[in-house]
């Protein structure tokens, strides 16, 4: 019987000796949930599991594009289209986009996408997607704005080309699942990944998501992806992965994830969020227009990072960079700022 082992993290004052760094973070953890698919939940002392279980999640994490995890790392989003769910066309015109990006000054990492995966979305050809990205990375390059990029794609001629003009990162929201050709052409840069689950493609995912069990059957997924894009040359260091909240999900898929985010340390590499402005905060929060969801879209990050997720991904820069500042000193109890 397979377990899975999800930490129990805890930040603050009051930390015991027999504490255990959660994956050299800014987390500790004394207790774990062992998970299965036959038998409730158990919580037992970290100390009882076994070398390998320990090792995966107190192991620091490898800096992925010259970015350590010691801190939260923030991802900031610039959708280059004219048709994202809450953002299409702010930044379609390269100067609009050389505009939104100096506005996220503060964003550890710049996710540069030139196709909408919102639900319902249609795929957008290989050159208009590249058409719409490279350029802007490269004007960003060109700006001396030196942020570690991400291209957002599932293509890899998109991703080759985003990676001549100076793209750091290449991130699938297929999970490297959509172009057979993209893994082995990251694998061959030699390029950090970000590996996302997705159930079904964007035009249908939202139709009738199921799951046996949504948390234990995306952390399979996304272990087995890992397995498979080191099998192509993708270092499992070279790695980040990503649950996919909102890509073929309900709301209570996405709050089961939510709630036991923490399970994913178990995979080893760092954890993405990226819940950012998505349908379930407009529905449990009473904001229909996506801009209004950022009081939630804060609410959703800290709740991540108090489970030690490395990255979030998010619209809102500047206001998740006052967020993380204000909860890391009120839960210290010191400004290391």
């Amino acid at each position: 019987m397979k377990r899975y082992i999800r930490p129990l993290p805890q930040s603050g004052p009051g930390r015991p000796a027999e504490a255990f760094d959660l994956a050299g973070g800014w987390t500790w953890f004394t207790h774990v949930e062992v998970l299965s698919r036959d038998t409730a939940p158990q919580v037992m002392p970290a100390s009882e599991l076994s070398g390998t279980e320990l090792q995966r999640l107190i192991a620091p994490r490898t800096p992925v594009a010259g970015l350590s995890f010691g801190r939260p790392r923030i991802m900031g989003i610039l959708n280059v289209t004219p048709d994202s769910f809450s953002d299409g066309g702010q930044h379609f015109a390269t100067g609009a986009a050389l505009q939104g990006a100096r506005a996220m000054a503060a964003a550890d990492i710049l996710d540069i996408g030139g196709e909408s995966t919102r639900p319902g979305a249609t795929p957008v050809p290989p050159e208009e997607e590249t058409g719409r990205t490279a350029p802007v990375i490269r004007a960003l390059r060109d700006a001396g704005i030196r942020a570690p990029v991400s291209i957002d794609t599932r293509k890899a001629a998109v991703a080759g080309a985003a990676l001549d003009v100076g793209a750091d990162i290449v991130n699938d929201v297929s999970g490297f699942t959509y172009d057979p050709e993209l893994a082995p052409l990251c694998a061959e840069r030699g390029v950090p990944v970000c590996v996302m689950h997705a159930q079904g493609d964007p035009a249908t995912m939202q139709k009738a998501p199921h799951y046996d069990d949504v948390l234990l059957d995306v952390y399979d997924f996304l272990e087995s992806r890992i397995r498979e894009l080191a099998g192509t040359g993708i270092a499992t260091d070279r790695i980040i992965a990503d649950p996919g909240i909102g890509f073929g999900k309900t709301i209570a898929h996405n709050l089961a994830l939510l709630s036991r985010l923490s399970l994913f340390h178990s995979l080893g590499v760092p954890v993405l969020l990226g819940a950012s402005r998505k349908g379930f905060i407009g529905s449990i929060g009473g904001a229909s227009d996506a801009s209004a969801r950022t009081p939630g879209s804060l609410a959703v990050a800290l709740a991540a990072l108090k489970q030690g997720t490395q990255i979030v991904r998010v619209h809102d820069v500047p206001e998740t960079a006052q967020a993380i500042a204000l909860w890391q000193a009120a839960v210290a109890g010191t400004d290391h700022g």
